[in-house]
């Protein structure tokens, strides 16, 4: 065969990293590389075994599989159509799957790889990717890698940004404690085939949105594609750890289920201004273990001075084994629940308002909630959730596991926590965020 490719294609193709993302804009290349990659790798490596994911059938029909027909020569290989595969005659497969909601995972839980590619990999979750990751595995000394490709925007976007693109620049190897990731960035202009073939296929980009354009032509990843919380800022919502005033009045909420338990407390002064101090994420914890660790995770000054603690109204439900509430059975264990309306329109345009920089009496224009950098999950879902298709007033559900945070949050705006109560001298008493920005050396007490 005469195989031809681009110099992006050939580094994508020889890369060694056991995470490799290629990719970026548009007619980069980034499906033909993949079909040409796993197919030098079937041939080369003989009962070797490849899958090639995107989220649905059809979208891989329509795309890679269509391209793998058109190119791979039948006198080494045959294309069975009812189960999505390549059979070559050295023993080799590349199978086609797809992974559309999170437990598809699970219909790969038995099996084994070599490679693993994600074609449009930020259409995936992460959670999608992490638990694939270890299909990757077997014991005949072959290459061991999870190959992606991809554009900026999707659902996945952020996950994939802090995954491959902030660490390092590109084409730089990150290494960390389990392997190593590459991203090799690709444009259009970089695929001297399709700029020879059709060179004004630039050109029709350029009919796109502003936002298409800065992810189809220009392949750049800071894009806020979709956010609903477009609001968020790290540069102004974040700080560091600082002395809170004792003054403040004090504050809980908490999203819980099974698969998370996700915990705020929050501090509020004098003028309604809100700090989020510590967070508790964690998942499979049963009710009375969900209850034990939030109550481990107080001071004893917190069980005396907390106000509320806001809570959805479905903990109120009363569970059919036991005829109890989960308001019920932490109450029997010492925590006292405060139901809020669960309206969620109106609690995310809370949320919205918190977020939004305003002046206060000194002249300033800061936002009236600001969170420790230790609060990690909340730091890293709250500028992830998008827009619902169907409903824009709405955050998407999906992916599930970027919902606790932020629905944490909701629940404490939505439950209008009053602010502490003036000094008695009349002194507004309020913190200089600038001065008194010091790390705590205990995250659990003052």
């Amino acid at each position: 065969m005469e195989i031809k490719i681009t110099q992006k294609q050939n580094l994508f193709i020889n890369a060694s990293e056991q995470e490799v993302l290629f990719g970026g804009a548009a007619g980069g290349g980034k499906s033909y590389a993949q079909i040409i990659d796993a197919l030098l790798f079937a041939v080369k490596y003989t009962q070797s075994k490849q899958l090639i994911l995107r989220r649905t059938y059809p979208e891989l029909e329509k795309s890679i599989i269509r391209t793998s027909l058109e190119l791979y020569p039948r006198e080494i290989a045959t294309y069975q159509s009812s189960g999505h595969i390549w059979r070559f005659n050295n023993g080799s497969v590349i199978e086609f799957g797809n992974c559309d909601t999170e437990n598809d995972i699970y219909k790969y839980q038995s099996a084994e790889y070599d490679i693993i590619r994600f074609d449009e990999l930020t259409h995936f979750t992460e959670t999608m990717y992490t638990y694939l990751i270890s299909r990757v595995r077997g014991t005949n000394g072959y290459p061991k890698q999870i190959k992606s490709s991809t554009n900026p925007s999707g659902v996945g976007h952020h996950w994939v940004k802090k995954r491959f693109i902030d660490p390092v620049p590109p084409m730089t190897t990150y290494k960390y404690e389990a392997g190593s990731r590459i991203f090799i960035p690709s444009k259009v202009d970089d695929n001297v085939f399709l700029m020879k073939n059709d060179p004004q296929y630039r050109q029709r980009l350029k009919n796109l949105s502003k936002k298409d354009q800065k992810a189809l032509l220009y392949g750049d990843w800071n894009l806020n594609d979709g956010a609903y919380f477009d609001e968020f800022n790290p540069q102004i919502h974040v700080v560091k750890p600082y002395n809170l005033d004792t003054n403040n009045r004090l504050y809980m909420s908490l999203d819980y289920g099974l698969d998370m338990l996700a915990c705020y407390w929050y501090s509020v002064d004098t003028l309604g201004y809100v700090t989020v101090y510590r967070e508790l994420y964690q998942p499979n914890l049963i009710i009375d273990d969900a209850a034990n660790a939030i109550k481990n995770a107080m001071t004893p000054h917190e069980h005396s001075k907390i106000t509320s603690i806001f809570a959805p109204k479905d903990l109120w439900n009363r569970r059919q084994e036991t005829g109890k509430s989960v308001s019920d059975r932490f109450a029997e264990l010492g925590l006292y629940l405060d139901k809020v309306s669960n309206s969620r329109q109106a609690g995310w345009y809370e949320v919205k308002r918190y977020l939004r920089p305003q002046g206060d009496v000194f002249g300033s224009s800061r936002p009236k909630l600001q969170i420790f950098n230790t609060c990690r999950n909340l730091i890293r879902t709250l500028p992830a959730v998008c827009h619902d298709d169907k409903n824009p007033n709405d955050i998407a559900i999906t992916p599930h596991e970027l919902t606790h945070a932020p629905d944490a949050l909701r629940y404490f705006c939505d439950g209008l926590p009053i602010p502490a109560e003036p000094l008695t001298n009349n002194k507004i008493n309020t913190l200089n965020f600038e001065d008194e920005m010091e790390e705590f050396n205990d995250f659990n007490g003052f």
